[in-house]
């Protein structure tokens, strides 16, 4: 895992979901599929250095703990220390944001959220789509909207890995006068650091590592239901060759 720093790291996500849901100008698209799979640790690993590097600068992920995620994740804590935990000092501490909150309300307009239960609440799919779909727009104090959030004041800030891209849309007038507007795809400008493929592979680390903080306990849970299926099977088999032995004679 490598250690990634600088001023793009600690922009990363701000103000990130801090306006109402709803699609950009066109709002005609879907939310993509992050098609992510949480059980997959070497992503997890991944994700975690992405969210560590581009994210923890401003923003916080306060309910789950650096110890948790070593143990999930099949990280000694020496790799814990040395490449996840740039302002803390005990693998049992949370991850806590670099920049303080007064500051970032100041500077920003409110303070970017913890990130700890996003994608429960907003869900893997809207965080990928998010990610992905920046597009340049002059009426953007920013210089770029996004598809998924409309209005954002989140600048583009992964655009030295995915570069700049426009996207098009198309106004229908509709029989009663009102006009629709849909998207209908993106040109891509200016070329990043990855290619699409890459870039999509690296956001799906990111959100998958999201998920997995949004619900630590899954593996846990998902093992332990099926023990008491097991359980639950066992003891039916039991109890109905028990009624039959109790009601053999009963005709």
């Amino acid at each position: 895992m490598t250690k990634v720093k600088g001023f793009a790291g600690l922009l990363m996500l701000i103000a990130c979901f801090t306006t109402s849901p709803g699609f950009a100008a066109g709002g005609g698209t879907d939310h993509r599929s992050a098609d992510i799979d949480r059980d997959n640790v070497n992503s997890l690993q991944r994700g975690a250095a992405n969210f560590m590097n581009y994210c923890s600068g401003c923003h916080s992920a306060q309910y789950v703990r650096y110890k948790t995620i070593g143990n999930d994740l099949d990280l000694p804590d020496e790799m814990l220390v040395d490449n996840l935990m740039f302002n803390a000092e005990k693998t049992f501490e949370t991850i806590q944001t670099s920049m303080p909150a007064e500051d970032a309300a100041r500077w920003f307009g409110s303070a970017p959220p913890d990130l700890s239960l996003m994608a429960r609440a907003k869900g893997a799919d809207y965080i990928f789509t998010f990610l992905t779909t920046f597009y340049v727009s002059k009426d953007s104090p920013t210089g770029v909207d996004n598809l998924a959030l409309s209005g954002t004041s989140m600048p583009h800030v992964l655009w030295e890995l995915q570069g700049y891209q426009a996207a098009s849309f198309e106004h229908h007038e509709n029989d009663d006068g009102s006009v629709t507007t849909s998207f209908e795809g993106f040109e891509q400008l200016t070329a990043g650091k990855m290619d699409s493929e890459d870039y999509e592979a690296f956001v799906r680390d990111t959100v998958n590592f999201l998920a997995y903080i949004a619900e630590p306990v899954r593996s846990d849970r998902r093992k332990l239901g099926v023990w008491v299926l097991i359980f639950l099977l066992f003891f039916y088999i039991i109890a109905n060759m028990l009624k039959k032995q109790i009601w053999k004679d009963v005709k």
